[in-house]
């Protein structure tokens, strides 16, 4: 097989004329930190994901911070999440003085296993945090069950879902609290930003004040034609709110969407038609209800070699490739703080020794996932 000269990354923001002259419109207009183009694009994640309001951010990672400060969690409290996710959110708890519980995932599709969940459940359980990775969407009615039983907030891990369904409501859309992501990486990009979809507006009446400072009001208001520049603070802040012209890109970006995520899905097809049947992989699996799939990633999990001579001979073929993710529970810092050990979690520990990320972004043709999937046979052949 011929090596290919230019190298094949694992990601690529998709970029057009339009989302440059968005940006562009912003820039000339005077005004491009957080005002009506965050606003508009706030509206537009409301009218996708059916949630009555929507928060703008700096980053999903912000979001999640300010969240669990406003929802109360602190010192004492037990957060539920799956060790197979961002370290961002183990991150936020941590530093909330909470304690991580981690619960193992199913080895197929890598979300977390809801028979797993109320094992878990104690007395100083507050909420459970689901991911929907790689863009499959959690078993949401089940897990909703559980923590209904008991009285936990539900906080959607909802960066890998900008355009996820399940049984045809969007990530989201349930009635709680969802944290989105718009990293380069991710279907849809602001450069770097997320947003918080919400209902109830004491909850995002907090959140807008934690987001800003804890100023009253958006600037944009206390700076237009007449308007009162004076604030009050009742209570302090953060500085994590998204600016216009990233807003300007990330609208651009979500009208795309369905465009890009179709695409998603047409490469992910060949590469399942491709690999299906190679000995020593293990394909993504997808989940038995009613959904519909982002894909965000497509996600291997070699089982024939070593992964880290199948990524060597992945560069060796000037491919790109990513690892998502690491063990949260294995990290350093975890083990030291909350006692976590190898062993604990059978299938997520399976997975993280094999998962590897494939290049897929909207602007790869189809021959560059044929070239992916020969040089996977080639490398798996050589074993």
């Amino acid at each position: 097989m011929k090596i290919r000269e230019d190298f094949l990354p694992m990601n690529r923001p998709s970029i057009t004329d339009a989302e440059i002259e968005a940006v562009v419109r912003c820039m000339k207009s005077g005004w491009i930190t957080t005002g009506r183009e965050c606003s508009s694009f706030e509206q537009m994640f409301c009218r996708l994901t059916g949630a009555p309001s929507a928060l703008s951010l700096s980053s999903a990672t912000a979001g999640m911070h300010i969240l669990l400060q406003a929802i109360g969690i602190g010192p004492g409290d037990e957060v539920i999440t799956p060790s197979l996710t961002f370290a961002s959110t183990v991150n936020m708890i941590s530093l909330c003085g909470a304690k991580p519980v981690f619960v193992d995932v199913e080895y197929g599709t890598l979300n977390i296993d809801p028979d797993r969940i109320e094992e878990k459940v104690t007395d100083r359980t507050r909420a459970v945090i689901p991911v929907h990775f790689a863009g499959a969407p959690a078993d949401m009615d089940r897990i909703m069950a559980v923590a209904g039983k008991y009285g936990l907030a539900v906080i959607e891990d909802a960066a890998h879902a900008v355009g996820t369904y399940y049984k045809g409501v969007h990530a989201g859309g349930f009635g709680h609290p969802a944290i989105f992501s718009f990293h380069p990486i991710k279907n849809i990009t602001t450069a770097e930003g997320g947003m918080i979809t919400l209902s109830g507006n004491e909850l995002e009446r907090r959140l807008r004040l934690m987001r800003f400072h804890g100023i009253e009001r958006d600037a944009w208001k206390r700076y237009g034609k007449g308007s009162n520049p004076e604030y009050d603070i009742s209570a302090p802040g953060f500085k994590y709110n998204l600016t216009d012209m990233q807003a300007a890109l990330g609208t651009v970006q979500l009208s795309r969407m369905e465009e890009m995520n179709g695409r998603r899905r047409l490469l992910a097809r060949i590469y399942h038609d491709e690999l299906d049947g190679v000995d020593g992989i293990d394909l993504p699996e997808v989940p038995p209800y009613p959904h519909v799939h982002a894909r965000h990633l497509f996600v291997l999990k070699i089982a024939a070699m070593r992964r880290d001579l199948f990524m060597s001979r992945l560069s060796d073929y000037n491919i790109g490739y990513g690892l998502h993710f690491p063990a949260a529970h294995l990290l350093d810092y975890v083990k030291r703080r909350f006692g976590t050990e190898k062993g604990m979690l059978e299938n997520t520990e399976r997975a993280a020794e094999r998962i590897i990320s494939l290049p897929l972004f909207p602007d790869m043709h189809e021959e560059d996932v044929l070239y992916v999937c020969n040089a996977v046979k080639e490398i798996i052949g050589e074993g």
